[in-house]
């Protein structure tokens, strides 16, 4: 089944985990060590989020298993294009603690100017929120640059805090023991995220398996081969290696026809949420030799017409 649940974990647990993974990443990388003070920072703000969401109530959503099955069986996202109320009050105190993070962490003025427009409510909150789970990339460009912001931050801390909602919802909508999600997503065959269609930050290895983690909630899905996720290119045009011979676990999946690519790094165990940002920053070095290469990340892709008629 191409969808894998993530084991529940407490506040304490995840932090508890982050901990001895930095410690790791430290060890082996001790030049991350500014970048590593500031993630811990945002993560800690993320967890205990998380941890607030869980506990409270999810809004009730119009979208019939049924429906979720067909959107699914379409190659839509169970997400895309729903109008999914957020709890923005519960949101932007984050938003805010985010800001401030960034801005101790290197980003200075600029991530201060972001929490000022959002907090003087010169910058709407609900449409920043709104659009990043929409991942509408555009939109926050827009409602960035037009306010003299920086748009790369307004996306990052909208991110950072809108995804423990979209995680849990994620959970909500696909952990249902209905037999046609199940089946729609036992189908899924696609390299973007079945629950809010973002690409993968990178592919988990566990136990000789691939599956996909999703950038954005986490997700965790496998395909039913090995090819490029981006165009689905599986011939000689795509190749897996690893730039360093000696850690045979940290690959690079490279596609000379799309000119995308994917980390791919052999895992114990799945990163719980939001982890997963660890193992990307740690593997920071992989980003750079596919880039140093011509490789690139593709944009978001644009679900913004996949609501359909429910069923």
């Amino acid at each position: 089944m191409p969808y894998v649940a993530l084991a529940d974990a407490t506040a304490d647990a995840r932090l508890s985990w982050a901990a001895a993974r930095w410690d790791e990443v430290l060890r082996t990388a001790p030049h991350l060590a500014p970048a590593v003070a500031l993630q811990r920072e945002l993560i800690a703000l993320v967890v205990r989020l998380t941890e607030r969401i869980e506990q409270g109530p999810l809004p009730r959503l119009s979208l019939p298993p049924g429906y979720l099955a067909a959107k699914l069986t379409k190659g839509i996202p169970v997400l895309a294009a729903e109008p999914i109320p957020l709890p923005v009050s519960a949101l932007k105190p984050t938003l805010l603690d985010l800001c401030d993070g960034l801005a101790r962490g290197g980003a200075g003025e600029a991530a201060s100017n972001v929490r000022t427009a959002l907090y003087e409510e010169r910058l709407d909150a609900g449409a920043l929120l709104t659009s990043s789970v929409r991942r509408d990339q555009a939109a926050i460009r827009t409602l960035a640059v037009h306010r003299g912001l920086a748009p790369d931050l307004a996306w990052l801390v909208a991110e950072l805090a809108a995804s423990p909602f979209v995680y849990a919802l994620q959970r909500r909508l696909l952990a249902s023991a209905d037999a046609r999600i199940a089946a729609a997503l036992d189908a899924w065959s696609h390299g973007y995220c079945p629950a809010c269609g973002s690409w993968p930050a990178l592919a988990e290895m566990v136990m000789g398996r691939r599956l996909l983690r999703c950038s954005f909630c986490a997700l965790a899905w496998g395909l039913p081969s090995c090819a490029c996720i981006h165009c689905g290119e599986a011939g000689e045009p795509f190749v897996t290696e690893a730039p360093d011979q000696r850690r045979q676990d940290r690959r690079l999946e490279l596609c000379s026809r799309c000119r995308a690519y994917l980390k791919a790094v052999g895992v114990p165990d799945l990163s719980p949420f939001p982890l997963l940002a660890i193992t990307d920053l740690e593997t920071m070095d992989l980003d750079v030799a596919a880039m140093e290469r011509g490789y690139h990340r593709p944009a978001l892709r644009d679900f913004s017409g996949g609501r359909s008629h429910h069923e």
